[in-house]
């Protein structure tokens, strides 16, 4: 079970760059190139829908940034452009979130390449009753919340949730 869990943290673990999965809270700028009016940025809303000019509302939760700049492209050409030139980028990725024995738990930005020492060290450190070993990493998988067992090098995801227990010695 526990080879099972680390294959599977390793796995989503490398689910940043082009493999990221947007989601409601990411900050993402759609640049079509030569065409500054069709430059914007966005949050994705809760629903995981943008608006962009000209298409109507896209569906983006779930979906890669690169995904994204791909439906744009085919959306735009012909009836508005001819070769559009699209390219997505993620401005600021949702937030994960500890809580427990940390000196200052909380929601902080994600940040690429992120694992558990260096979440502990953004919110300050662990706290003087903090467990040296029992953390725990809520993470949606598939639909359902699973609790995961984490260490120093366990790579955190935006919307994790990360539990740093007392220690009872």
């Amino acid at each position: 079970m526990r080879i099972l869990m680390f294959c599977l943290l390793f796995f989503l673990g490398h689910a940043t760059g082009d493999d990221y999965k947007l989601g409601a809270g990411d900050q993402i700028q759609i640049m079509v190139y030569g065409e500054a009016d069709l430059t914007t940025q966005v949050k994705v809303n809760k629903s995981g829908v943008i608006s962009f000019p000209f298409l109507s509302d896209i569906v983006v939760t779930g979906i890669s940034s690169k995904n994204l700049a791909n439906k744009i492209t085919n959306g735009l050409r012909g009836d508005y452009l001819i070769d559009p030139q699209v390219m997505v980028s993620i401005v600021q990725y949702r937030p994960f979130f500890i809580h427990g024995q940390v000196k200052r738990p909380g929601g902080y930005p994600f940040q690429e390449d992120l694992t558990l020492d260096k979440a502990i060290a953004i919110a300050g450190g662990l706290a003087a009753r903090a467990s040296k070993s029992s953390w725990n990493i809520t993470r949606l998988i598939a639909g359902k919340k699973m609790v995961l067992e984490g260490n120093v090098a366990s790579v955190i995801l935006p919307d994790d949730i990360i539990e740093i227990e007392q220690s009872f010695f």
